[in-house]
């Protein structure tokens, strides 16, 4: 009975401790909980009322003032009529006009019977590229090892465009076309595309194209090594040249990333058109496509439409997706437009239509992954995605410089889908920089999706910067960086920009998104999308493959609505026969109305109230759409049913950076080196006290690092190895890295001439911030010189030839074409300063990790190099 006694006191006495204890009276596990998801769903509705706002709003100013512009010119149409009926000429003015609708009409339907009868001719000879370069094809991926619909061409310069000679030594281009639907050659499509861009500037230019239906069995992993194995090709034939640029354009982009990351060693700079890579990103009140999944389904889809293709996914169910995202230029305004320019629009609107009517195949396997690793499950970004089992694609592994390209008037590729992916791999810049990369983006402030790599003519200015800065943009030390173009000189069409870097942080690219909270609920549709897969693979698919057959799937294709309007609108139609006559007839009769014509100014007016309601019509669609998806997938138990597909990467901290290896390594070796790499740490350190450069004191970096010696006699990757090295020991001992300079400079002649490199690249001392100025005068009394007095503006290294000790600079692997991309002696055709918020004007590309041991050989000459690393014409740039 004790024992029962003492256990009932127990009891009591730790009730009433309990009493006195003020954790017992605090909220509830249960009420905390119910406290957050109340605060979930506080912030889902502020969430969805901001883009409700948003689309309101623009719904409101952007169709009042448009409904403002066409009631006055509708008042104007009117009072013209009213004015011709008051001169007596009404009536004629209506006999011109039926005339002119007639002739229009009539020549608009034999546009559009050619454009079926192109159609048709299209899809007999397989939908070959639409270039409008001559080609020959270099390699057909069908023959390698693992064979895809892949090819390898090569552009021969048209003789009657001027494009200079390709010269063996130039770096050649590869571009890389979207395989989204269409077909290739939309890089290459006007002679003021990517293609004729590098062309009239003298580099080699290949094109990786496709053929319309895929190799049995093709994977997307198929594709990377087929498109390896083009850039090993173009190598081969170029091998005094540095490695080729590679270009993606949209789903090309992305596929560069791909190559790059599985083939770190292959590429020279990367160009990322459009390309969507962090899939999920965007603006609340914008970019309605990215909810697809969400709305109409996931995985799933891909799967089923495959299915009934008997395994083939059909590309015309893509393009009909693209063309609803704005229904009112695809289904009416290009037609207006070429029945109001029917003189002058045919020849455009033929050629466009030709690309965009050839309907391109691809594998089930190719389909799914696209759509489970990239638009649904964003696993690019957050290293996730595997071309092979157990083999991640890791961006971080990419060593080539990589340039952005994006703009705010793209509707398929946001700027926050091209760029997000940047925030999402690394902890900061600084482990950009760690890591010997070099990301330079640019973002434009209105053209399109399909500008950035056709006909825009601002697009194919930017484009023709990049290809002639890139020079300048490997003499950029490892970081972040945005280009920009700020100045411009000369008439529109001969207009020379000038261009500008600033270096930039993770919280300059967070500001182009309107947070990321947006994002969580994708992760919900991300974990749907994987059951319904799972669900309809187990549970459906196999009854729907019993019925399917090839020539039901053939039968559907032939059938698609996309097609049928083209082949119903053809020769092949016979009640269609009398057109072309007539057709001669009224080109040959062509009678335009008169300009004022009120007649005409009406017909304006209702095209444009046409256009208008069905923009109406897509912005409440888009609106429902977005509402809708977060009323599904924002609440708080989708928030909780998609915790698992939520967390990205797992990204280091900031002071796990200095843990990384080669830092590690670096700091290790902190006073060993010579005179390569005491310049190279001494620019490295004045680039960050000036924190601008303009672009001449790049293109002095570039060539001294470059093109004089003992530098130019350095290989691409022992240049890009040292540079890598020294910025980090510049960013995680700057003191010590500025204290250990006589250890490096044995010599007073070389510590002298360091100097004089040094204060060469920054120009005159009237020119120079107080910071630069600064530094300068720390290197002269740390390497105990005279202080700074006057002016360097002459090379000093090229005339002077270095002695260096043998084995006193380390042979180090790691900095892709620097030594290739050196600017041309002549001065840069654009002169006007240029301001980059920049590091250090060095080569790019990070390194192999270097060998444990440091006794490094002597260094090699540059007799004794292989032709990729030294031959060269010093005339002119390989960039």
């Amino acid at each position: 009975m004790k024992d029962i006694f003492d256990a009932l006191e127990k009891g009591q006495n730790e009730f009433l401790e309990s009493l006195h204890d003020a954790t017992a009276w605090g909220p509830s596990e249960r009420f905390t909980a119910l406290q957050a998801q109340a605060t979930e769903l506080s912030n889902l509705g502020e969430l969805m009322g901001r883009g409700l706002s948003k689309h309101l709003t623009r719904i409101s100013d952007d169709h009042k003032s448009r409904w403002q512009a066409t009631v006055a010119e509708y008042g104007k149409a009117v009072k013209a009529m009213g004015g011709a009926q008051e001169a007596g000429s009404l009536y004629q003015a209506w006999e011109e006009y039926w005339q002119d609708a007639s002739q229009r009409t009539v020549l608009t339907m034999d546009v559009l019977r050619k454009r079926g009868d192109n159609f048709m001719d299209h899809e007999e000879a397989g939908c070959p590229p639409v270039l409008i370069y001559d080609y020959e094809v270099v390699l057909d991926g069908a023959d390698l090892p693992r064979p895809s619909c892949y090819m390898l061409l090569k552009i021969i310069p048209p003789a009657d465009l001027p494009c200079r000679d390709p010269k063996p030594f130039k770096r050649p281009y590869i571009i890389i076309d979207p395989r989204a639907g269409h077909g290739a050659g939309i890089g290459g499509f006007k002679p003021d595309s990517q293609v004729g861009v590098a062309l009239h500037d003298g580099h080699p230019v290949y094109f990786v194209a496709f053929k319309r239906m895929p190799e049995k069995g093709q994977t997307l992993a198929d594709v990377t090594h087929a498109e390896a194995a083009f850039v090993r090709k173009v190598m081969e034939l170029h091998p005094e040249a540095p490695n080729p640029v590679v270009t993606g354009n949209c789903q090309g982009g992305w596929a560069t990333l791909l190559l790059a990351a599985m083939n770190p060693d292959l590429t020279g700079p990367i160009i990322l058109n459009g390309a969507p890579v962090s899939t999920w990103s965007g603006r609340v009140g914008e970019n309605p496509m990215r909810y697809n999944a969400g709305v109409l389904g996931g995985t799933w889809n891909a799967m089923y439409y495959s299915d009934l293709g008997h395994g083939i996914f059909d590309g015309a169910d893509i393009v009909q997706n693209f063309e609803m995202l704005n229904p009112a230029r695809n289904y009416f305004g290009k037609y207006y437009d070429l029945y109001s320019k029917v003189d002058t629009e045919p020849k455009r609107f033929l050629e466009f239509e030709r690309w965009w009517g050839g309907y391109f195949l691809l594998n089930e396997a190719e389909m799914k992954w696209i759509v489970e690793q990239l638009f649904v499950g964003n696993r690019l970004s957050k290293n996730e995605a595997q071309l092979e089992t157990g083999r991640n694609v890791d961006i971080k592994h990419i060593r080539a410089p990589i340039i952005v390209f994006a703009s705010y008037g793209d509707n398929i590729t946001p700027p926050q889908q091209a760029l997000n992916w940047i925030i999402d791999t690394y902890t900061d810049e600084r482990e950009i920089a760690i890591r010997g990369q070099r990301i330079i983006y640019m973002i434009h402030e209105q053209v399109g999706h399909l500008g950035i790599f056709v006909s825009s003519k601002i697009a194919k200015k930017e484009h023709t910067e990049v290809t002639s800065t890139l020079k300048t943009i490997e003499a950029l030390a490892p970081g972040l960086y945005e280009m920009t173009i700020d100045d411009y000189e000369g008439p529109l069409l001969e207009r020379e920009f000038t261009v500008s870097f600033h270096e930039r942080k993770m919280e300059d690219l967070a500001k182009i998104d309107d947070g990321r909270d947006d994002e969580i609920p994708f992760a919900a549709v991300a974990r749907a999308s994987e059951q319904q897969a799972e669900f309809y693979d187990v549970c459906v698919r196999p009854f729907v493959q019993a019925f399917v057959t090839e020539q039901s799937a053939d039968l559907r294709r032939k059938s698609h609505p996309l097609r049928m309007q083209r082949a119903l609108f053809s020769s092949l139609n016979p009640a269609l026969g009398w057109l072309p006559g007539i057709a001669e007839r009224a080109r040959n009769e062509r009678s335009p109305a008169s300009a004022g014509n009120p007649f005409v100014e009406l017909e304006k007016v209702n095209a444009a109230l046409i256009e208008q309601s069905m923009d109406l019509f897509r912005d409440l669609r888009d609106t429902a759409y977005e509402n809708l998806f977060y009323s599904i997938w924002g609440t708080p138990y989708m928030r909780w049913f998609g915790r698992s597909k939520q967390p990205g990467r797992t990204l280091k901290r900031k002071d796990e950076l200095r843990s990384l290896p080669p830092v590690q390594a670096a700091l290790m070796h902190i006073e060993e080196g010579g005179f390569c790499e005491a310049v190279i740490r001494m620019l490295i350190l004045l680039a960050d006290s000036r924190g601008n450069v303009r672009r001449d004191r790049l293109e002095r970096s570039a060539r001294v690092l470059t093109q004089d010696e003992p530098f130019k006699s350095l290989t691409a990757d022992e240049r890009s190895f040292i540079l890598q090295e020294q910025t980090m020991i510049v960013e995680f001992a700057p003191e010590q890295a500025l204290e250990t300079l006589p250890k490096l400079l044995k010599t007073q002649q070389e510590r002298e001439l360091a100097a004089k490199v040094v204060r060469f690249v920054p120009g005159a001392i009237d020119e120079m911030t107080p910071h630069t100025l600064e530094t300068l005068q720390q290197f002269h009394e740390v390497l105990g010189l005279p202080p700074v007095s006057e002016d360097i503006l002459d090379d000093p290294l090229a005339v002077t030839d270095v002695s260096v000790e043998p084995g006193k600079e380390d042979t180090r692997a790691a900095q892709e074409e620097a030594a290739s991309n050196a600017p041309a002696k002549t001065p840069a055709k654009r002169t006007a300063p240029v301001k980059a918020s920049s590091a250090a004007a060095v080569p790019s590309k990070s390194s192999p990790r270097k060998p444990a041991t440091r006794k490094a050989p002597a260094r090699k000459t540059a007799d004794s190099r292989k032709p990729r690393s030294t031959a060269k014409k010093p005339q002119e740039s390989a960039e």
